[in-house]
């Protein structure tokens, strides 16, 4: 009997399949290893106490600030590998998703580690039979590891403060991320406070051994995956500025060319975080999606939005690029389904440009560019070309935020409960568009999004 050779979408699909399962795969591991963690954090309060102390005066604040001390700084823990751009996280949530359960856990750590640190106080002060705010000075002038730990805990508050969404907005992109990185300087003052005074740390060797290894852990995944993987793939591919030509609307096209480009895991509608290597810009890293890559050539389209990227219309050619990444699973790798929508807002039409490419010949996209005003469409010519090769369609829709109803995709595209959706653009839109097919009935895992956020 013969067996006909699968076609190229049945390829796409499986590859596709097989891509998600490995994803979810990794995801799951990752959720029973934190869970296992968070139950261990859990039970050593519950192994150290006892039923008497509990009753004793002070006793149940006590533990209580124990338990939430000890949360707090495992939420914190967690949260630093979410930072650490571990590849198997990465795959499995995209960088959306990761930054969002990172966000996520700061605020859990930094609340429940804001609760220990009162209870802790109140149950001193019940102890020994005074006020709040006289114990709270008893503790700082009597114990040293506790001027460290009131430091640290008065850099997380700083650090929440700073990411409240009406004074993040107030700070430019580079000066969140230089308060952001005091982080870091709060969790390793706060580490010897934990060790010295946690009564599950004290007298238990073990303990403290395993809650130090995975600290360790968490410095080992920083530095590697942060710092030594794009130090040597930035060395060995040689990133220059090849060209920076400018485009409507203030849009501006960058070119890079470097070596052995095609060893790179790059997928269409990831991107990188890129570092330009010149005076004032070198320690700033900036996320921006690869257009396309041709021979040993990155195409850049980079939108005029803050100083950063609006300067880099004045980058010089020969100018040394470093990177880390790719991020992102805005990726073919996402399809269940054999064909796709494609909603692009504003610059988000890089992502969808490089995801476009990607798809198979027989997928039939339908693609739609929200923007402001139709001369504000870029690449139109390639997406037009790209859709046009697949037998699928763009759309426009423009007008102005306020004028324009986001239902009206949907209403163009009839099928679209039988596509795979994705949504690239800012942060408030790609959520928007994703709540319109949710209310429609669309399942969440049915739509993909990359959100361009820090």
């Amino acid at each position: 009997m013969k067996v006909s050779a699968p076609t190229g979408a049945a390829v796409a699909r499986t590859d596709s399949a097989r891509s998600r399962r490995s994803g979810e795969t990794g995801l799951l591991v990752a959720l029973a290893v934190a869970g296992i963690g968070l139950g261990v954090i859990l039970g050593l309060p519950l192994v150290d106490g006892t039923v008497h102390e509990i009753h004793a005066p002070g006793g149940w604040a006590l533990f209580l600030g124990s338990v939430t001390g000890l949360i707090g700084t495992y939420f914190a823990l967690v949260m630093v590998f979410m930072a650490s751009r571990l590849p198997m996280l990465e795959r499995a949530l995209g960088r959306g998703g990761v930054m969002g359960w990172h966000k996520n856990l700061s605020i859990l750590a930094i609340s429940f580690i804001l609760a220990h640190a009162v209870l802790t106080t109140m149950a001193y002060a019940e102890i020994a039979k005074t006020g709040f705010t006289h114990e709270l000075g008893v503790l700082i002038n009597s114990y040293p590891d506790m001027i460290t730990a009131f430091i640290a805990l008065g850099l997380m508050l700083l650090i929440g403060l700073v990411s409240l969404p009406w004074l993040r907005q107030r700070l430019s992109r580079e000066n969140w991320w230089l308060l952001h990185l005091l982080i870091y300087v709060a969790l390793v003052l706060s580490f010897a406070h934990e060790l010295a005074l946690g009564p599950s740390f004290v007298n238990h060797p073990i303990a403290q051994w395993v809650w130090g290894l995975a600290w360790i852990g968490a410095g080992v995944a920083i530095l590697t995956y942060r710092i030594f993987v794009p130090l040597l793939r930035s060395m060995r591919h040689g990133l220059r500025v090849a060209a920076v030509e400018p485009q409507a609307n203030g849009v501006t096209k960058i070119l890079l060319e470097g070596h052995y480009l095609e060893d790179l895991p790059l997928q269409g509608g990831q991107f990188f975080e890129w570092r330009f290597l010149t005076r004032g810009r070198w320690w700033q890293a900036h996320p921006f999606s690869v257009v396309d890559r041709q021979e040993d050539t990155l195409r850049l389209m980079v939108k005029p939005i803050g100083d950063f990227s609006t300067n880099l219309a004045k980058l010089k050619v020969g100018t040394h690029v470093w990177f880390e990444g790719p991020y992102g699973n805005f990726t073919v790798a996402q399809r269940a389904r054999d064909r796709a929508l494609l909603i692009a807002g504003g610059i988000g039409v890089t992502a969808v440009r490089g995801l476009l490419e990607d798809l198979p010949r027989e997928s039939r996209p339908a693609v739609v560019l929200r923007v402001t005003a139709k001369t504000d469409v870029v690449l139109l010519d390639e997406l037009e070309r790209l859709v046009s090769e697949r037998n699928g369609r763009v759309y426009i829709l423009s007008g102005d935020r306020t004028e324009v109803d986001l239902r009206t995709i949907a209403g163009n595209i009839k099928d679209y409960r039988s596509r795979d959706i994705f949504i690239s653009g800012s942060p408030g839109f790609v959520e928007a568009v994703r709540d319109v097919f949710v209310q429609l009935g669309v399942k969440r895992r049915q739509v993909h999004a990359e959100p361009y956020t820090i």
